[in-house]
């Protein structure tokens, strides 16, 4: 397991988060090979780190509803 050094990232809040702060999650671009996703209300708490593969099969999965929900 690698070490990452998020302290210079720039996070962005999902387009699915709602605006009265439920579902919040946040994703920062950039980190070479994987996708750091973190809840935006805790924004010192863990991040999870997907390959960047898994990533884009997980959203292109949401987007066309194969998730159900």
């Amino acid at each position: 397991m690698r070490s990452l050094d998020l302290t210079t990232v720039t996070w962005r809040k999902s387009s699915y988060s709602n605006s009265d702060g439920g579902q919040c999650l946040e994703v920062a671009d950039g980190v070479a090979d994987i996708v750091p996703v973190r809840d935006s209300k805790n924004p010192l708490g863990p991040v999870l780190a997907f390959p960047a593969d898994g990533w884009s099969s997980f959203v292109s999965a949401v987007k066309r509803g194969a998730l159900g929900g």
